[in-house]
């Protein structure tokens, strides 16, 4: 499980914005395929140019941990960054993480188009919503 701390650790060691955008498409060519089971409309980013698909799934306890895939180099290395960050939390650490003010640690906004940061809000903002929606169906199923 990846903290916040391990982000900001792993992008200091990166000195320009060329090292860290190559850094983030190896995330995501190391990120898991996608099963087709998770490919649908309920797990599809709105608001993101590229193509994105993310879900929620049952770890261990009451955690959550996340699978998704994109279209595009750039935004799947930072799809794999969340999934590493927001996976193996339960719904309300994950809602308490502060990926904007991550994002602005990194200077990621900086660096990425406005439509790209929309994008990357979008993701984050659908796999928080997950998140709570998990909780509540676990609590619903243990009454």
């Amino acid at each position: 499980m990846l903290t916040e701390q391990d982000v900001i650790d792993n992008f200091e060691l990166l000195d320009d914005w060329e090292s860290r955008y190559a850094y983030l498409v190896e995330l995501g060519e190391a990120l898991s395929p996608l099963d087709a089971q998770y490919r649908h409309d309920d797990n599809k980013v709105k608001g993101c140019i590229s193509q994105v698909w993310v879900a929620a799934v049952p770890a261990e306890g009451a955690c959550i941990d996340y699978v998704g895939d994109c279209d595009t180099a750039i935004i799947k290395g930072v799809l794999a960054l969340l999934i590493e960050l927001l996976s193996g939390h339960t719904a309300a650490e994950i809602e308490r993480i502060n990926v904007d003010g991550l994002f602005e640690t990194l200077k990621l906004a900086e660096n990425l188009s406005p439509n790209r940061h929309f994008g990357i809000y979008a993701i984050v903002e659908l796999m928080k919503a997950q998140a709570r929606s998990f909780d509540n169906t676990s609590a619903d199923a243990s009454v």
